[in-house]
């Protein structure tokens, strides 16, 4: 099997064993790739057979980042090798395997713990929020910063994003901000801010004794984070500082009066100008997407949410703007993306609902939840 992803079995004191994936591309920041999420696919097909494993531990190789998000200097490639055939078919596979897998941890009868160290972006934070214990460090870094290149927040953003408190969810979405482990606990992205480094903690797992049970355990994996929880009073939230600005700014009847009141905010500090900045710097095709996504996903079940998702990244595959914004910033890193629309304004209504059609003859997450 290929090294992309490191396997590991720690045993307990009781015997059992805390299964151990290690995403394994450190110069790439552990970009997710299909190869990765291929191996992890079929680790999981054997871990879940297994009545001795207590808990599954993922986390990231090289101590920058957990993961920085999807593999889209392959999808770029993609991209052009299929410009104007109206179908993708590495993309396809690529979100259909990536969304699939999502979903399995999000409904994991094993407790699933994801270690979310450094930088956590995109892909790397679908994988974290299908955990049931998402850790994250002082160093974490996290983002949903789609804005940028002309992709959508996917990886589950549409159910994530609207479970964040007041606007904060589209606030994320429209500007990609980044925020530290003390805000994403804050606000519901990340359960608990812990001391130590994997090693550590996994020492500590290792010490513990554990049921048949995944009820019992994961009382078990609680209590021991709630013991390792760190003190996250020396980190600053501006985030937090600024949630009742962000609820007024983000209250509108459409996207055109919320980006207005936005990018007309008066007394703007440093945090606030950077958030705005790459909001108004970003593809206005996303910003329609972000609103989209989420108001159409309040009452969805979360299989529908990734067979939605699944439409849109792969229709943004199809057109101009993804591709154009991964040149931008990592194959020709000009930084000047030449993005379809110069507004939001600019964006037709009938362009947008475009994406949300299923772009196959058959969706490839049809049986996703129902079996």
């Amino acid at each position: 099997m290929s090294d992309c992803v490191l396997f590991s079995e720690i045993p307990t004191a009781c015997g059992r064993v805390i299964a151990r994936a290690t995403l394994n591309a450190p110069k790439a920041l552990n970009a997710l790739g299909l190869d990765m999420i291929q191996a992890l696919a079929a680790k999981l097909d054997e871990w879940e057979q297994r009545e001795d494993i207590v808990a599954l531990w993922l986390d990231g190789a090289g101590g920058k980042a957990f993961c920085a998000g999807g593999d889209i200097v392959q999808m770029h490639k993609s991209m052009v090798k299929h410009a104007g055939e109206g179908r993708n078919p590495f993309t396809e596979q690529y979100f259909a395997e990536e969304y699939a897998l999502d979903y399995r941890l999000h409904r994991s009868q094993i407790p699933v713990v994801v270690f979310g160290d450094g930088i956590v972006m995109g892909g790397g934070m679908g994988l974290l929020q299908g955990a049931d214990f998402r850790l994250v460090t002082a160093r974490s870094r996290m983002a949903m910063p789609e804005i940028t290149i002309g992709l959508f927040p996917d990886v589950g953003g549409s159910w994530f994003l609207n479970r964040l408190p007041g606007k904060v969810g589209l606030f994320l979405g429209l500007t990609g901000v980044h925020i530290n482990g003390r805000e994403a606990v804050e606000v519901g992205l990340a359960d608990r801010m812990v001391e130590g480094d994997a090693e550590a903690l996994l020492a500590l797992l290792a010490e513990q004794r554990y049921s048949g049970q995944p009820r019992d355990n994961r009382a078990v994996l609680y209590r021991l984070f709630k013991q390792q929880a760190a003190d996250m009073a020396e980190l600053p939230h501006p985030l937090v500082d600024h949630l009742s600005l962000i609820n007024s700014l983000c209250d509108g009847e459409d996207l055109q009066t919320v980006v207005t009141q936005m990018l007309s905010a008066k007394d703007r500090d440093s945090w606030l100008d950077r958030a705005l900045g790459n909001l108004e710097k970003g593809c206005p095709q996303t910003a329609h997407l972000v609103w989209e996504q989420l108001a159409r996903s309040t009452y969805l079940s979360l299989a529908d949410v990734f067979r939605m998702e699944w439409c849109l990244a792969v229709q943004c595959s199809l057109h101009g703007d993804f591709r154009e914004g991964v040149r931008a910033l990592l194959i020709d890193k000009d930084g000047k993306p030449g993005f379809r629309h110069r507004s939001i304004a600019d964006v037709p209504r009938d362009y947008i609902d475009g994406y949300f059609e299923c772009p196959a003859p058959v969706h490839p997450l049809a049986s996703l939840g129902k079996a």
